[in-house]
């Protein structure tokens, strides 16, 4: 499924060219140069550049896009950079606290696994990027993600470092595969990946009410033992899927042009999917601890 915030940001802004400005029906052609001003009812042609005005235009240096205040590579990799930042600078500061306070684990998961999903939602659909909205969602995420990654860490010294280098590993393999061309990003392959995250989620939804009830007791419910694991493979497999849609959306964002603003979706919706990839290496390890 392609991130909504992307779509949003990066689906309908083009940037005109600059050289020539939009013309409407019925509209003369406007003339860059005989330009005309009127003072005190008079009306005096402008003169035209002399050739060494249009010399030195001339050898002006392209204007970079950051100087039309369109978004670039760097702004992307900068705000991602603040956001994964804020989500281990709060995961830190969790782990400490739990860490002396073993009881505030469990409120600490669902607290911020509460207040993540809501500010994601929000993220998610809002028109406009909020820059504070997006960090409080990195916050709320380092929150949980601190309580769960330290409750492992307790069970299976090393699991932590362990998942936090296959996600890096991994996404790195992501991106090289991507820009590499073997997989296509195409209209094809979103939807395909689309019907596939939504089967996860509805498996997910029923094991999430199969663990309240007791029905499937356990730390992961049904995701335990083989079954599990192929679910949590199926899972990464989604994840890096989801990554390639990311990459291809924040590159056609680039090529259209769109706002500097919209480096804030595209850093929102690449924590989503390097979050949830983690999420499920670290679940993954610890079924195979487990057993």
């Amino acid at each position: 499924m392609s991130n909504p915030a992307l779509n949003k940001a990066f689906g309908s802004h083009v940037v005109q060219s600059p050289t020539q400005p939009p013309q409407f029906y019925g509209e003369q052609p406007r003339q860059p140069y005989q330009q005309q001003t009127t003072q005190y009812g008079t009306t005096y042609p402008q003169a035209a550049p002399s050739p060494e005005q249009l010399q030195n235009a001339y050898n002006q240096p392209p204007a970079h896009p950051v100087d039309m205040g369109r978004m670039t590579m760097d702004d992307v990799i900068m705000r991602t950079a603040m956001t994964l930042g804020l989500v281990v600078l709060t995961a830190a500061g969790t782990w400490a606290l739990v860490l002396g306070n073993p009881s505030l684990v469990y409120p600490a998961m669902i607290i911020g696994a509460i207040v993540g999903l809501v500010l994601g939602l929000v993220n998610a659909f809002k028109k406009e990027p909020s820059p504070p909205l997006i960090l409080a969602y990195a916050a709320a995420q380092g929150v949980m993600l601190g309580a769960f990654s330290m409750m492992l860490e307790f069970m299976f010294p090393g699991i932590v470092m362990q998942a936090v280098l296959a996600t890096l590993v991994t996404a790195a393999v992501t991106l090289g595969v991507y820009k590499s061309g073997i997989v296509k990003v195409n209209t094809k392959f979103v939807k395909f990946v689309t019907i596939a995250l939504f089967a996860y989620l509805g498996f997910a939804l029923v094991n999430f009410v199969l663990m309240l009830t007791n029905v499937a007791p356990g730390m992961f419910g049904l995701r335990s033992g083989g079954f599990g694991l192929a679910i949590g493979a199926v899972a990464v497999l989604l994840a890096t899927f989801s990554l390639m849609i990311d990459f291809k959306s924040i590159e056609d964002g680039i090529a259209k042009g769109v706002p500097t603003r919209y480096a804030w979706s595209a850093a929102f919706g690449l924590t989503v999917t390097l979050l949830w990839l983690y999420v499920e290496i670290l679940r993954i390890l610890a079924i195979l601890r487990g057993d």
